[in-house]
């Protein structure tokens, strides 16, 4: 009886407008990036919330957090949703890859060269749509676990899910630092020379911030002070006034290198050289839209970059 009463009174509208709330816990963002209006957003979560009988969100102001039966609902609705997807591409499939739809999760790094290969692909495969979902790389492993995207550009794939990942290509950390810094032009510095600077990091949760942190590790370094900051353009903007000093993508910081606005500093040990990868998890089959759309990325990232980024070493 409980089951035939939800069946009738949930939509997947609701889940899915649900699934984007939890995820961006902000009403007013989930209404830009489904195109609705922020009334619409809430009366689809109240609507749900009445079909079940318990709140899903906690609200303390504009702060919201998911209760307990959010935390449930999110874990059962992303299923759900992921099972309609995956039903969706396979009556697709049967139509080759005319149409389609698929959803790629990007770490913001990876957001900086992404739509320009994206738009190549669709030159290829015009009707077929690729929606881009971007967060930190925490973020996009548990939307890779609850079956909300397809396929996840990230640097290292997660060791606690069963994934397929193959490699792109490469992708440099370097050092960077206001063009006024005292240290610019010097050759080969040692890291702690710079043990008195402020350091800026990602937030936690970022695969940037690992970076950095597994780089200091290594070398035993510990900075004086470290802020951490929100976003790599926040970072960027706060390396330009002079703030502190960053471990960052060569992949962020094109424009930022051509113009002078940013330096790279010469330091022992960088670039680090990290990889680029492209991931799914195992026990999901991919659509034949997702699967041409993997394959034209491990074909034609790492000549993409190359011909991109190559002279800003």
């Amino acid at each position: 009886m409980i089951v035939m009463k939800l069946t009738r009174r949930i939509t997947l509208r609701q889940l899915e407008v649900f699934c984007e709330a939890a995820r961006q816990l902000n009403f007013s963002d989930v209404a830009e990036t489904l195109s609705l209006t922020q009334p619409a957003i809430t009366m689809q979560i109240r609507q749900l919330e009445d079909a079940i009988g318990l709140a899903l969100f906690e609200r303390n102001g504009r702060r919201k957090t998911l209760t307990e039966a959010g935390r449930r609902m999110l874990e059962h609705a992303s299923r759900i949703l992921g099972e309609v997807r995956d039903t969706e591409q396979s009556l697709l499939a049967l139509k080759g890859l005319s149409d389609g739809s698929i959803t790629v999760g990007l770490v913001s790094t990876a957001n900086h060269f992404a739509p320009r290969l994206l738009a190549a692909f669709s030159q290829l495969h015009p009707g077929i749509e690729v929606r881009f979902v971007v967060g930190n790389r925490e973020a996009l492993v548990t939307m890779l676990k609850e079956n909300q995207t397809d396929l996840v550009v990230m640097g290292r794939p997660p060791e606690e899910l069963e994934t397929v990942s193959e490699a792109l290509a490469k992708n440099p950390h370097l050092l960077v630092a206001p063009p006024t810094h005292a240290l610019c032009g010097k050759r080969r510095l040692a890291l702690q020379r710079l043990r008195d600077e402020t350091f800026l990091q990602r937030e936690s949760g970022s695969g940037t911030r690992g970076v950095m942190e597994e780089f200091f590790a290594a070398q035993g370094f510990r900075p004086r002070r470290i802020l951490s900051l929100g976003s790599n353009e926040t970072v960027k903007q706060a390396v330009m006034a002079g703030l502190g000093l960053s471990v960052l993508s060569l992949h962020t910081l094109a424009l930022e290198l051509r113009s002078g606005e940013i330096a790279s500093l010469d330091v022992a040990g960088l670039p680090l050289q990290r990889t680029w990868h492209v991931v799914h998890l195992r026990r999901r089959p991919l659509s034949p839209a997702a699967a041409a759309f993997r394959q034209f990325l491990i074909a034609e990232t790492a000549r993409y970059l190359k011909r991109e980024f190559a002279e800003l070493l």
